[in-house]
């Protein structure tokens, strides 16, 4: 889930294998249904107090998307007991910073205090979820803040549709054909009433967890967490439906003009299974093995050798129900789309028919390794960790036990991968190209 949709990180780790140490946790549930997970660390005197809900971009409707996104946002406006405009002045003269993020399945919110404020960012966090201050003048201010972000973000943005083109085309029936973002026309149509009501039905206990990690005392902490969480109410449980693709099984095209580049971009995407899957995992390998860093398959032989692309990736964008995977290119003139598209096929039958090299291989277990790490190096991560964890795959010990299942992927596993999902015959190629008047220009 932290990937960027135009680079994965470099994460090269050419010498020992990395080790990391157990992450301990203790979790529990509330009568009302918030699942809480505490994790003390007492290497430095920092506290993170988190929330992550089980709503995104999907369980909106798709007359009224954005919701959730907007939610990020509206949740700061204030509550009964926190005035508006106050909360980031709180945090601040606390000695804190906070934020929070939206994906298609989940909204996170979080609070980074020095650890003796950890009452405060319990309070904070249990006043969003009981009494949050739904009204017109914060809809209608956060509106503009959100049409702001997407003007920056996605419509100025050099390639900023790139995903939302890719998402609508793979998807004809499940929410992920949407942006997380949503449709601004959508928003300026919502009542307040809508608004409300989306908050009573996702933003309650029962479908959250709330994580505490840090400097903390873990009896001290637990009374606290009874004190300002046990009364929120329990909300009706939140069902969901289900939405299955029919399977792809002809390469299909599409093309998009953005405004914003000069120069074209070519895009093949593949549906992959969900992010808890071992499937999806050894696809997370395939993409180090073709695109991260200098020395990877596709950036070697496309960008360095043959100097046929400015840039090219190759990633799985894992998500709770499905994933895509992407593999895109920035040709370089006097080359072409189909030319870079030829080479990095070329790549993937490569894949499909021979098996990696044991010192590629011992390479690629050193980058999951020491990228597994990196991924629990900071407390603000572990509690992010934490969190997804119980929430998307339903396994908290997956922080301490999912590299197990990278390390259990095997050279077989990584052809057969490549075989399954990543064929001609299932795929869209997007021809990413600039406006037309731009290209006159």
């Amino acid at each position: 889930m932290k990937k960027s949709i135009m680079a994965l990180g470099s994460l090269l780790m050419l010498g020992a294998t990395a080790s990391a140490q157990k992450v301990a946790f203790e979790e529990y549930t509330l009568d009302n249904g918030l699942h809480v997970i505490l994790h003390q660390d007492k290497s430095a005197p920092v506290i993170v107090t988190s929330v992550m809900y089980h709503v995104g971009a999907k369980d909106e409707a798709p007359d009224r998307t954005g919701f959730a996104h907007f939610f990020e946002h509206l949740l700061f406006e204030g509550t009964q007991n926190i005035k508006r405009g106050e909360w980031f002045k709180i945090v601040t003269a606390n000695g804190g910073n906070n934020n929070a993020n939206t994906t298609d399945d989940r909204t996170y919110y979080y609070e980074v205090f020095p650890s003796n404020n950890l009452e405060l960012g319990l309070w904070m966090e249990s006043e969003r979820m009981m009494h949050p201050v739904i009204n017109q003048i914060g809809v209608d201010t956060q509106n503009e803040v959100v049409k702001e972000e997407k003007r920056l973000r996605y419509d100025n943005q050099p390639y900023g549709a790139m995903l939302a083109q890719v998402k609508k085309n793979m998807f004809k029936v499940h929410p992920y054909r949407w942006t997380t973002i949503g449709d601004m026309a959508h928003l300026d149509a919502a009542t307040l009433a809508e608004f409300q009501a989306f908050n009573k039905k996702f933003y309650i206990p029962n479908n959250a967890v709330l994580v505490v990690a840090g400097d903390l005392d873990v009896d001290q902490t637990k009374k606290w967490v009874k004190q300002y969480f046990g009364a929120i109410p329990k909300g009706t449980p939140v069902t969901r439906q289900k939405f299955e693709e029919a399977p792809i099984t002809k390469q299909f095209t599409a093309t998009y003009e953005d405004p914003n580049i000069q120069l074209p971009m070519v895009v093949t995407a593949y549906r992959t299974p969900a992010m808890s899957t071992k499937d999806a995992r050894t696809l997370d390998m395939v993409s180090s093995l073709l695109s991260d860093g200098k020395s990877s398959r596709m950036y070697k032989k496309i960008v360095d050798e043959k100097k046929m692309a400015l840039q090219i990736g190759a990633f799985n964008y894992s998500q709770e129900d499905y994933g895509v995977y992407f593999v895109y290119a920035i040709p370089m003139q006097p080359f072409t789309a189909e030319q870079v598209l030829k080479e990095a096929d070329a790549e993937i039958v490569r894949l499909q028919t021979e098996l990696i090299s044991e010192k590629e291989f011992t390479k690629l277990q050193n980058q999951i390794e020491n990228r597994y790490v990196n991924n629990n190096s900071r407390v603000e991560d572990v509690a992010d960790n934490l969190a997804t964890y119980y929430l998307l795959y339903g396994d908290v010990n997956l922080i301490n036990t999912e590299i197990d299942i990278y390390r259990s992927i095997t050279r077989e596993d990584i052809r057969e991968a490549a075989k399954k999902y990543l064929s001609t015959n299932q795929r869209l190629v997007l021809d990413y190209v600039p406006a037309k008047d731009k290209a006159q220009n």
